[in-house]
């Protein structure tokens, strides 16, 4: 009996000790199978590349990326008895306002502090989020759906950049301006007009920077050989052919201009005859490209290429180019202006100036419409359509900018009439644009050839390596001898005739006025462009230079509008070192 109930015991032993094992093998069973949250052992972090930026040719930048990051913090793991602790080194290191932070802080739950934090602050946050943590600013709570606990500090992220423009209204609307575009939560720039547009490929960031590797306690990335790096790639920048110092001082005497004229705008574009890159484009009209407002919609638009008009006197010029280069006239050849007065067909055409005769090159000098409407009639409809076409009209000037209007010359057929051949010979009958102006009368000043401007000189890459951009081929469009004679008649015209305002002691300056009516509604109307094309030169230097006033009520003539704009300029050109007038003391 004693035995039995020995027996007993030790098996209700042996079966405790049983049971008690499979359960431990159970439980470790289940542990070993069961899915855990466990924090991953790795780190990954982003950096977003940026916008290139938009430099002039001496160095400063007028337009350029700032990245923008996100503060956020979880208001459910600050410990309560250090939440002014937060709130005072967050204030100090972001700048923002205590009571603003404050403010955010009374929402429960994760809470956006800011959105636009720069990236110099952005730095500093980052690290006092990393000294936040150390200090247990942060308290640990149980995730009630999974059962685990964790710690949310505060995070620094990257969300997007924004376009600064240092220098305001400097060389709008040539630069135009972006827009923001948003993606996975991101913000980029785009370009919509100017140069930001036609480069907005070059300009776009290229590559994201990438770092990945083992994490500490607190998160962050181990730098070692183990773990992997890709560094960013920022969209190249663009170098400008056009200096900061001079376009400042060309855009305030324009705006002066426009009011002094009463003008809807007053422009200048100045380029080197021989190569084309463009000294600097001014216009009265500007706009701040990060605050655009409705009455700044007229000046999106840049006047140099956007807006085509008739030119008046100024094709003169090429029309007379075009006869000599062709032999049919001989700059010495006696023309009969009729004092004044002439029918051509059923139009009479009129001279602002009566002579009876003039040279053909005193036609240009006195800006006699009658007289080059009469030398007109000896070419061919063909001859008159090709030369124009020859000296760019109708055609893109400058590939640096897009939405060009090319203007319209009459075709070859309208040009055998001897009405239109003699309206188109003096600016009437056309559309052209300064830019398109400034390319053909380069050919006086480089040898028959003309170039095309050029705005942007190079870009820069991440390496701050220069990739130049070739100039594109000049096309000879007249003879070297047609083009001397014709600047010879230039230099008169300054000298004897309507552009003698614009003479400077010790410059070489030869140009050509132009007064045109406006149409509107099929019909000429009492308003008025004017403008003044020429060159200016020193012992070293060539410049072509074109003035358009729009619309000026102060004056109709160009005499006393483009033409004091013109001499203003080459004025502050001097100033400047870029004219050296040569005058013996």
């Amino acid at each position: 009996m004693i035995n039995q109930n020995k027996s007993k015991k030790i098996f209700l032993l042996y079966s405790l000790i049983s049971l008690g094992f499979i359960i431990f093998l159970s439980v470790m069973l289940i542990t070993v199978l069961k899915p855990r949250h466990l924090p991953s052992l790795y780190a990954k972090e982003s950096s977003k590349a940026q916008r290139g930026s938009i430099i002039s040719a001496d160095g400063f930048h007028i337009a350029t990326a700032k990245k923008l990051y996100k503060a956020m913090v979880n208001t459910l793991y600050i410990d309560p008895l250090k939440k002014d602790l937060f709130v005072q080194l967050f204030s100090i290191y972001s700048g923002i306002k205590v009571d603003k932070i404050k403010k955010k802080l009374k929402k429960k739950g994760v809470v956006v502090l800011s959105y636009n934090i720069p990236e110099k602050e952005a730095q500093y946050l980052k690290t006092l989020a990393y000294q936040l943590r150390r200090y247990k600013v942060f308290i640990e709570r149980k995730n009630s759906k999974t059962g685990l606990k964790s710690i949310h500090g505060l995070n620094i992220l990257e969300s997007g950049e924004s376009r600064v423009y240092p220098y305001g209204k400097l060389l709008t609307p040539i630069i135009g301006y972006p827009h923001k575009v948003e993606e996975n939560g991101y913000t980029y720039i785009k370009g919509v007009k100017g140069l930001e547009k036609r480069f907005d490929k070059e300009l776009s960031a290229r590559v994201d920077g990438l770092s990945r590797g083992f994490r500490d306690v607190n998160g962050y990335i181990i730098l070692n050989k183990d773990s992997f790096s890709k560094t960013k790639v920022d969209g190249l920048d663009i170098k400008l052919t056009i200096p900061v110092s001079l376009q400042i001082r060309l855009e305030k005497m324009c705006s002066e201009m426009k009011e002094k004229f009463e003008a809807k705008e007053v422009m200048i574009a100045i380029i080197n005859s021989k190569d084309g890159k463009v000294l600097g484009m001014a216009s009265s009209n500007r706009f701040l490209p990060k605050d655009i407002k409705r009455s700044d919609y007229p000046s999106l638009n840049s006047s140099m290429i956007e807006y085509s008009y008739e030119p008046g006197s100024v094709m003169k010029t090429i029309t007379f180019s075009l006869l000599l280069d062709k032999g049919l006239i001989n700059p010495y050849d006696l023309v009969n202006t009729h004092n004044g007065r002439f029918k051509i067909g059923r139009k009479v055409i009129t001279d602002e100036h009566k002579y009876d005769w003039l040279s053909a090159e005193n036609i240009i000098v006195h800006s006699s419409n009658i007289g080059i409407a009469q030398l007109a009639q000896k070419l061919s409809g063909s001859e008159f359509y090709n030369g124009l076409k020859d000296f760019g009209f109708s055609k893109k000037s400058t590939r640096d900018l897009i939405y060009e209007k090319k203007g319209s010359i009459p075709s070859a057929t309208r040009l055998e009439n001897e009405i239109y051949k003699a309206t188109s010979a003096y600016g009437y009958g056309m559309r052209v644009n300064l830019m398109q102006l400034l390319r053909a009368y380069s050919a006086f000043s480089n040898n028959g050839k003309i170039v095309y401007p050029k705005i942007v000189d190079s870009f820069i890459d991440e390496f701050n390596r220069k990739i130049p951009i070739e100039n594109q081929e000049q096309i000879q469009v007249i003879k070297s001898s047609t083009a001397a004679r014709v600047k010879k008649v230039l230099l008169k015209t300054v000298r004897e005739g309507t552009g003698r305002k614009t003479r400077i002691d010790g410059l070489y300056i030869g140009g050509k006025t132009g007064t045109a009516h406006m149409v509107a509604k099929g019909q000429y109307i009492e308003k008025y462009n004017t403008s003044f094309l020429g060159f200016v030169e020193d012992k070293k230097h060539s410049y072509t230079m074109g003035v358009v006033v729009r619309e000026p009520k102060s004056s109709q003539f160009a005499a006393q509008t483009a033409v004091p704009v013109f001499k203003k300029a080459v004025e502050i050109m001097i100033e400047e070192g870029y004219l050296k007038p040569d005058i013996i003391k």
